[in-house]
């Protein structure tokens, strides 16, 4: 069975142990997932399993795609996603899966979009430690010199400059699933993933190394 799921963040909370430690913890919601699709290595060179997640108005979607879910019996959803390299013996579009495939799963690696930060200077993007704020310098959190002078007169790719900060695809490996709630299908991960609340995020289940198992 595909040990991957489509989720949302909820927040962040705290959990205490029977020693009386804390635990920071962040809150999920996990699924169901319902599988809309099915790609087979002979038929599409790969195996994938495409899953939908939180169901929507037929209004707020497009007529491609609402044909697939009508051609499949499926009620139209919001989110989807393509999980490649799945086990998909044994599993039919149609299928509902839910946060039971995490329950002999200890650790997690989770990829999200991470917090939108709007156009920043270099001193908050990438750390720069700026000039000195007394005796007029007029030099406080600006870049400094970006190039050279008559050679090779550019500026080199990749250097580190004001810029759009945040909003990126990012991954977090290996975090402990301290307690799962099958009922409402809540997820409890140690420490911080990725993103503000209530941003889609995909939840994979890891090896020791945090690499995922599903892709």
């Amino acid at each position: 069975m595909i040990k991957a799921l489509i989720g949302k963040k909820i927040g962040m909370t705290q959990i205490f142990n029977d020693d009386g430690s804390v635990v920071p913890v962040t809150v999920i919601k996990a699924g169901p997932c319902t599988v809309v699709g099915k790609k087979i290595k002979q038929a599409d060179g790969y195996d994938a399993l495409q899953m939908g997640f939180e169901e929507v108005k037929s209004f707020r979607l497009k007529k491609p795609v609402l044909g697939k879910f009508a051609k499949n019996n499926i009620a139209p959803l919001k989110n989807l996603k393509e999980f490649r390299d799945s086990e998909i013996d044994g599993v039919n579009i149609g299928d509902v899966i839910g946060i039971s495939v995490f329950s002999d799963v200890q650790t997690v690696s989770i990829t999200g979009i991470s917090k939108g930060k709007g156009y920043q200077g270099v001193v908050k993007r990438w750390g720069f430690g700026g000039g000195r704020d007394t005796h007029g310098s007029m030099f406080h959190r600006a870049p400094g010199s970006i190039g050279q002078s008559s050679f090779p007169s550019k500026v080199f790719k990749g250097l580190r400059m004001p810029g759009h900060m945040g909003m990126e695809k990012k991954t977090v490996l290996n975090l402990k699933v301290v307690k799962i709630d099958a009922d409402e299908n809540i997820m409890y991960i140690k420490g911080a993933i990725p993103g503000a609340n209530n941003n889609i995020i995909y939840i994979y289940a890891a090896d020791k190394s945090g690499r995922k198992l599903n892709k």
